[in-house]
């Protein structure tokens, strides 16, 4: 069974719902049609819903709920809710009615309040217009600081990882974390591994160097990262700083790190910043033929995933399953 298969499996079972923000949009209705046709999640439109059906051309999307956040009788609960949340921010209530007027508000409100269980958009919206009501309002999850992405990646052909699967992180969001950040992240990345794929997370932090070959404030972050993240999470294996083939590759793990547990056998991999997590995934996505999936977002208290603005319908059926099962652990 192959990735996405088994992470559709998993959302139907799951039956979570969740807002598609963005449904005026003819992708979005298209990927809207085929989600309630698998079963994969009970759905939310936001949107003017003569507008939706007519983009809708006789696709069926009649078990979807269409909610219009202009005229929506939920509206007054959701700007008192986020003025009491922004007051302290110098948001008036006149500023909240407006606010919850934008999809992408209405949509994390809709979460925020327990009418869905996650929300995804960005098909035409930038990043930091689905992120930033995330923040305000759902905020990070408990005892998260930040919040990052990852991509899971699947190699054919491939022995290394987990059957050629892996997750990469952070390639989208964090540009250049600290030691502590990346210590948070690899944390996140291990549960959001676990969570997808039922595979015990075996965590790589990456350099140029493997277990002090090098010295450089570069290596050293990622040396101090991985003692971070060891202390705060015990239970997780995670071990570093490697080079990618010390990483991933087992004859190699052993020669350049006989005592490193993980070493040759991770199978999700911490980029040092956003430069080489971002080439890196590309490479193996173009080079090696890979399945990319993501970004996907980790750390806000609920799922909320951004979709790229190229994304086809298909790639927003994917990412509603993901996120549907991100959804099971929260």
């Amino acid at each position: 069974m192959d990735f996405m298969t088994k992470i559709k499996d998993l959302a139907r079972g799951a039956n979570k719902t969740i807002v598609l923000a963005e449904g005026e949009e003819i992708r979005t209705v298209q990927a809207a049609a085929k989600i309630l046709k698998e079963g994969l999640a009970n759905l939310i439109l936001l949107g003017n819903e003569a507008k939706i059906k007519e983009l809708a051309n006789g696709l069926d999307i009649s078990k979807a709920t269409i909610i219009n956040p202009l005229s929506s009788d939920k509206s007054k609960e959701f700007a008192n809710t986020l003025f009491e949340l922004r007051k302290s921010k110098d948001m008036t209530i006149e500023q909240a009615q407006e606010a919850v007027k934008n999809v992408l508000y209405f949509g994390v409100l809709l979460v925020k309040l327990g009418y869905a269980d996650g929300m995804v958009a960005g098909a035409v919206n930038s990043t930091g217009d689905v992120l930033r009501p995330c923040l305000q309002i759902l905020k990070t999850a408990p005892g998260v600081s930040l919040v990052s992405s990852f991509f899971i990646m699947i190699v054919p052909n491939c022995e290394y990882g987990h059957n050629g699967m892996f997750l990469f992180s952070d390639c989208g969001l964090v540009q250049n974390p600290t030691a502590e950040e990346a210590a948070q992240i690899a944390i996140q990345s291990a549960k959001s591994f676990t969570t997808l794929t039922g595979v015990e997370a075996k965590v790589g932090m990456l350099s140029y160097s493997t277990c002090c070959s090098a010295k450089s404030e570069l290596v050293e972050k990622m040396q101090k990262a991985t003692l971070i993240a060891q202390k705060l999470a015990p239970e997780i294996k995670i071990d570093g700083e490697f080079q990618l083939d010390a990483a991933i590759v087992p004859a190699i793990g052993k020669a350049k790190a006989p005592n490193c547990e993980i070493a040759g056998q991770a199978n999700v991999l911490i980029f040092p910043d956003l430069n080489s997590g971002n080439i890196g995934y590309k490479l193996v996505e173009r080079l090696a033929k890979a399945e990319a999936y993501g970004p996907i977002t980790q750390g806000i208290a609920k799922p909320v995933n951004d979709l790229s603005r190229g994304c086809s319908a298909e790639d927003i059926v994917g990412v509603t399953a993901l996120t549907a099962v991100q959804a099971m652990g929260m």
